[in-house]
C-alpha cells in the first residue's frame, strides 16, 4: 500500500473511532438524564419551606370537630405525602404567637387537586385556636413531608393499630391506602379509644371499611364513658384487649401506635408484657 493511501486509511479509522466514542458518550449521558420508569405528578409539598394553600371548604362535623378542604395549585396537582407520613402546619394562637403542629391528612395522592384535614379543636389548644378561627378563603402554611414511617404494600402480613383520639388520622391514612389497593392483602386490626361516643372521629368511614372489607379490616372501639347501650370496650385499652384484638407477636406483623403520651406509655408497657419486640412496633 502506498504511504499516502495508508495514511488516509489510518486517519479514517481514527475518525470512525472518535465518532463511535462520541456517540457512546452521548448515549451514556442520555441514559443518565432519561427518566427511569413512569413519572407521576410532582408533589406540592416542600420539606424545607412553608407553602400556603387556600381553604376552599370547611365542614363542621360536631361541636369541636371540622373537616378542612384545601385546594392544590391545579385540579391535577397531588400533595405528595408518602403513606403514613405527616406535615407541619403553621398558625397563630389566641395571643398571636406563632405555633407549628404536625397533622396527617385523611386524603391520599389519589385525591387530586386538594387535600383534607379532620381537626379536633380543643378549648386550650394553641393550634386548635387557629383552626377554630379559620374561614374559607384564608390560607394555611404547610411544610413537609415529615416522619420516619415508610409504607410499601405487603411489607407485613398484618398491622395491629392502637389509636387514641386524633391519633386515628395516620391509621386512617394507612388503612385507606391498603384497602383501596386490590393487590394489597395486608390485614388491619384496629383498636380505637376515646372518652365518649361523640369523640369518635371518622366513625362513618371506619365502619364503612369494616362492612366493605370484613376479611381484611376489623375495628374495636373503646370508650372511657360509654353510652347505656354499648357493645365495645369500656375504660382504657388493656393488655387483654390487645391480646384479643391485635395480631399475635410475629416477625411479619407490626403494631402501630398513635395517641396522647400517657396512652402511648401505657401501651408500650402492655406490648412489652405480651412479647412484642421493638422491631414489631412503631409510634407515630
Amino acid at each position: 500500500m502506498e504511504p499516502l493511501q495508508s495514511h488516509r486509511v489510518e486517519m479514517l479509522s481514527i475518525a470512525v473511532a472518535l465518532v463511535a466514542v462520541g456517540a457512546g458518550t452521548a448515549y451514556y449521558f442520555y441514559l443518565q438524564r432519561k427518566p427511569k420508569g413512569p413519572q407521576g405528578p410532582k408533589g406540592c409539598l416542600d420539606p424545607d419551606n412553608f407553602k400556603e394553600f387556600l381553604l376552599v371548604k370547611r365542614t363542621q362535623l360536631s361541636h369541636n370537630v371540622a373537616k378542612f378542604r384545601f385546594a392544590l395549585p391545579t385540579p391535577s396537582s397531588v400533595l405528595g405525602l408518602p403513606i403514613g407520613q405527616h406535615m407541619s402546619c403553621r398558625g397563630k394562637d389566641s395571643v398571636g404567637e406563632e405555633v407549628i403542629k404536625p397533622y396527617t391528612p385523611t386524603t391520599l395522592d389519589s385525591d387530586v387537586g386538594y387535600f383534607e384535614l379532620v381537626i379536633k379543636m380543643y378549648p386550650q389548644g394553641r393550634m386548635s385556636h387557629h383552626f377554630r378561627e379559620m374561614r374559607e378563603g384564608e390560607y394555611l402554611a404547610v411544610k413537609g413531608p415529615k416522619g420516619r414511617f415508610k409504607y410499601q404494600p405487603g411489607q407485613v402480613r398484618a398491622f395491629g393499630m392502637i389509636a387514641g383520639g386524633t391519633g386515628i388520622t395516620p391509621m386512617f391514612q394507612v388503612a385507606r391506602a391498603i384497602l383501596e389497593n386490590p393487590h394489597d392483602k395486608t390485614k388491619i386490626l384496629l383498636i380505637y379509644a376515646n372518652v365518649a361516643y361523640e369523640d369518635i372521629l371518622l366513625k362513618k368511614e371506619l365502619d364503612h371499611f369494616a362492612q366493605s372489607f370484613p376479611d381484611q379490616f376489623h375495628i374495636y372501639y373503646v370508650l372511657n364513658q360509654p353510652p347505656e347501650i354499648w357493645d365495645g370496650g369500656v375504660g382504657f385499652v388493656s393488655k387483654e384487649m390487645i391480646q384479643t384484638h391485635c395480631p399475635a407477636p410475629a416477625s411479619d406483623i407490626q403494631i402501630l401506635m398513635c395517641g396522647p403520651p400517657p396512652m402511648n406509655k401505657a401501651m408500650a408497657g402492655h406490648l412489652d408484657g405480651l412479647g412484642y419486640t421493638p422491631e414489631m412496633r412503631f409510634k407515630f
